[in-house]
């Protein structure tokens, strides 16, 4: 065999090695440690930590003050563009900073992979005490204002069907992990054009939120409010309805008359 042959082979041996602990660390709401990653992947730990290096140079993968790993901004970035190619983020941004200046709570945007919304990006409130919301984390759908939405929008049959898939985990004492109660809310959030979580993925966290669409009336990403649950007022609902509907019709949407 030739040399080039080998170095093809190997080549293609990292890319998939790195595949596997991409996946691997998409599966994880917040971050995993490099004992976890490798167990699942059953990469020796001095090769996934070498691996995992040259992602982090390539800004697919973060790793934070603890040496914890979770995917990284261009990971994100390359999902956002599989939504839609105008860029969302820039869109956003300014919709997002004017709202947390206004409320000073942190502002969120979001979009769906799968079963699971993640967080895009944020603002993030100057208050001392605020909702601390990781971007490149994950939550289920069912425990977020935002998944609640797009599972709204997806029907009874969706509903029933993300419930069989998931079994409804339960984060919080609050969390719907009943399939009617959680139909219920979600149709009727979709009714009234936005989604509160009360204290549903976190005890003392309440967010508000709505949907973003696209040209084609199809959901491209979420905003939130995320604010402590004594803080949250219900009147910011007409701000946070308002800038998502802007947003939208930024990223082309034509809203029904």
């Amino acid at each position: 065999m030739s040399t080039n042959n080998l170095k093809s082979g190997a080549r293609i041996q990292v890319i998939d090695r790195a595949t596997l602990l991409l996946d691997a660390l998409s599966r994880y709401s917040k971050t995993a440690k490099l004992k976890v990653l490798s167990a699942e992947t059953g990469l020796h730990p001095s090769t996934a930590h070498r691996i995992l290096n040259s992602l982090i140079d390539n800004h697919f993968v973060e790793r934070d003050n603890g040496g914890d790993y979770k995917l990284g901004r261009r990971f994100l970035q390359l999902n956002n563009r599989l939504h839609s190619d105008i860029d969302i983020r820039a869109v956003a941004l300014p919709y997002m900073q004017k709202l947390r200046d206004k409320f000073d709570e942190t502002i969120n945007l979001t979009i769906r992979e799968g079963d699971v919304v993640i967080y895009f990006e944020k603002v993030t409130s100057n208050r001392m005490m605020h909702v601390q919301q990781i971007v490149g984390s994950r939550a289920p759908l069912h425990i977020t204002g935002i998944g609640k939405l797009i599972l709204g929008m997806s029907g009874k049959d969706g509903i029933e069907s993300y419930a069989q898939r998931t079994n409804l985990p339960a984060y919080t004492r609050n969390t719907f992990s009943s399939l009617p109660m959680l139909t219920e809310d979600c149709l009727m959030s979709i009714q009234r054009g936005y989604a509160f979580d009360n204290e549903e993925a976190e005890i003392g966290v309440g967010c508000i939120s709505v949907l973003l669409y696209g040209e084609s009336n199809n959901i491209v990403a979420g905003l939130s409010l995320s604010a402590p649950i004594g803080r949250r007022k219900d009147e910011w609902v007409v701000d946070i309805v308002e800038a998502g509907k802007d947003i939208s019709a930024q990223l082309g949407h034509l809203p029904d008359l």
